[in-house]
């Protein structure tokens, strides 16, 4: 099995024990600070993993270049913008159907990565990314009053335009990110992976300071109080996002992508086995669907 299938394997799976962590955390802190945490508190592990291959296996830090600089910032915003998108949709009274759409980010990511980069997939690829796509959307819908009727009428809704978007902006940064390591050329693939995230966290966790002090100022002292619990979010979170960029660097942005998915399968196994909550019809359709979508892209 290929590399970069093993690295986002796992990645998602660090994602999701990454969200279960933060939901954990919105318990006692806001949005805008069980954001924060998944940044702030992953800076230092992600100044470890620079120091351990420089130092640990003398791999040279790769000389950082304006292209690079460009591509880290363009990316890092676009993240930022869709997580406030994601946010701001979670208001609406509908926003599982918006839900549905934001998972729209690896079609979007096969675009943006052919506009800026001229990455090419495979026929196959595109046929998963559909397959997974119809899956994700089946379970994002199967629990809500919703169904795939309402998920097609809502296309012009705020709500549909709220997903998308936030859809495009994650579509936007995986690329960005991919294109922001690639700029770096060199030493290998884990050492530009890492430079890429500690640029892009240390630049996320700036906005976000200065965004709480002047909006939100009241988080920062929840964000102390709850230092334990924030810096295992911090690791998990800096482990997952190292996963993704390393990924990423191997390979195009909407293929990780959509192996990615993989990760609304771990979700379902934890909210059966962990919370002994009931499954639908909907929702194991959808999860057979995403397993054939990735089994298409990995055999294909």
């Amino acid at each position: 099995m290929e590399t970069w299938i093993l690295i986002t394997i796992a990645a998602a799976f660090l994602q999701n024990i990454r969200s279960v962590l933060q939901k954990h955390l919105k318990g006692v802190m806001g949005t805008t600070g069980a954001t924060f945490v998944r940044f702030g508190f992953g800076v230092p592990f992600a100044l470890c993993f620079v120091a351990l291959l420089a130092f640990g296996l003398d791999y040279p830090v790769p000389r950082l270049n304006p292209a690079f600089a460009g591509w880290v910032t363009l990316a890092a915003l676009a993240q930022i913008a869709g997580q406030a998108l994601l946010i701001q949709m979670f208001s609406h009274r509908n926003f599982t159907v918006g839900t549905a759409y934001s998972r729209t980010e690896p079609a979007q990511a096969a675009l943006f990565g052919l506009i800026f980069l001229g990455d090419r997939v495979s026929a196959g690829t595109l046929v998963a990314i559909a397959i997974s796509l119809v899956g994700v959307i089946l379970i994002s819908v199967a629990r809500a009053a919703t169904g795939a009727s309402a998920l097609l009428r809502s296309v012009f809704s705020r709500t549909a335009a709220l997903g998308l978007a936030s859809g495009t902006m994650f579509g936007i940064a995986a690329v960005g990110y991919r294109a922001a390591s690639l700029s770096l050329a060199g030493p290998n693939f884990m050492m530009q992976a890492a430079v890429t995230l500690l640029s892009a966290i240390i630049l996320q966790t700036v906005i976000m300071l200065v965004w709480m002090a002047l909006r939100a100022p009241g988080e920062l002292g929840r964000i102390r109080a709850a230092w334990k619990i924030s810096a295992l979010v911090g690791l998990v979170g800096a482990s997952a996002s190292f996963g993704w960029f390393m990924a990423m660097t191997l390979q195009t942005a909407a293929a990780v992508k959509a192996l990615a998915q993989v990760e609304m399968i771990f979700t379902f196994a934890s909210s059966v086995l962990v919370f002994r909550e009931h499954v639908n019809r909907l929702e194991i359709a959808g999860c057979i669907l995403i397993v054939a979508g990735i089994l298409v892209l990995v055999l294909v």
